[in-house]
């Protein structure tokens, strides 16, 4: 068979995804099973990392294998990815010479690395990832770059979990508020995983500076069409909370001011009061509700809503560890 990467759920059919799911669930029963005994995994961490980093170290020990962290240009190089770069600045090797070396090393390379937020026509190509994929003769996985596959693998699972069958569900992707100007992989992530499960997903933002890059929009729709659902994007509150059996949580900058965040945020300011909170999820039919962590309480959510029942925001960060255990056995193993 192919080799395979582990770059974007787009890649990867509903059924695909949820055989890795149902194994998550096998997983989540008996941790330490041998899939990877004597295989080696490289985690390249270009950003901070609590959950990631965890639960993927713990996950190939469970597995049998061995993890190897390294975060270049502190204890590794720093690492060039243009072709044909003249590498004169802090870049002390490239890419090509990297996935080559590890890929000799080890059996698959993970990486996580946010975007420049910059320009985002440079950092939607997503090219360090790709470029790893591209020289690497080893499966390569998103530990989170402008999407974040493993998390919404680890949403899906604790939904289901919860609510059983997804099919038809109202979920509510909703912005909310957070001093500094956010990545959109997280929201980018839960609107195609939402989609491509088949519930009927509202897009909650302040106005359409907040939508997302139109890629992730487009298939949003498709996977919509496919199932016979919807996506619906909204501004107002109130409308979009009603009757929703999820509500997922996530700040994010708008695009049409990347990389000019200072002319951002006093319109950003202005809607502090997206904030989840107790009157909001009373307009729900009972609602779930997520976050991917780490939430900063009483700006994203009150602690009402992160500390009540109906919360599975760690539920969902505890999945991380088996959705990731399963995938790596896909790619290992299938």
């Amino acid at each position: 068979m192919a080799m395979r990467h582990f770059l974007t759920t787009e890649h990867w059919s509903q059924s695909d995804l949820q055989d890795m799911i149902d194994f998550a669930k096998v997983l989540k029963k008996d941790k330490f099973q041998p899939l990877l005994k004597n295989k080696s995994v490289a985690l390249l961490f270009f950003n901070p990392s609590l959950r990631t980093r965890t639960s993927f170290e713990l996950g190939v020990h469970q597995l049998g294998g061995q993890a190897v962290v390294l975060q270049p240009g502190k204890d590794a190089w720093p690492i060039e990815f243009e072709l044909g770069s003249i590498m004169d600045g802090e870049a002390e090797e490239h890419i090509k010479e990297v996935a080559a070396v590890l890929s000799a090393y080890c059996d698959i390379i993970a990486v996580r690395a946010f975007p420049k937020f910059q320009n985002w026509k440079d950092d939607r190509q997503d090219r360090l990832l790709k470029s790893l994929a591209q020289f690497s003769t080893v499966p390569v996985v998103n530990m989170e770059t402008i999407t974040h596959p493993c998390q919404e693998l680890a949403h899906i699972m604790a939904l289901q979990e919860s609510l059983g069958d997804l099919k038809g569900k109202k979920y509510l992707l909703t912005w909310t508020y957070h001093p500094k100007p956010l990545n959109t992989a997280v929201a980018n992530s839960s609107l195609m995983i939402a989609t491509k499960f088949g519930m009927d997903v509202t897009l909650l933002c302040p106005n359409e500076d907040y939508l997302l890059d139109e890629h992730y929009m487009a298939l949003g729709q498709t996977y919509s069409s496919q199932h016979g659902n919807q996506l619906t994007v909204s501004h107002d509150i109130d409308s979009a909370y009603d009757g929703a059996d999820v509500v997922y949580a996530k700040s994010w900058g708008a695009l049409p001011f990347f990389g000019r965040w200072e002319k951002e945020k006093p319109i950003r300011d202005q809607y502090k009061h997206f904030m989840v909170d107790e009157a909001k999820m009373a307009k729900t039919d009972n609602a779930l509700f997520s976050h991917c962590l780490p939430l900063r309480r009483n700006i994203k959510a009150t602690d009402g809503v992160v500390d009540s029942n109906n919360c599975i925001a760690i539920l969902e960060a505890e999945n991380r560890l088996h959705v990731q255990k399963s995938m790596m056995n896909t790619l290992i193993n299938t």
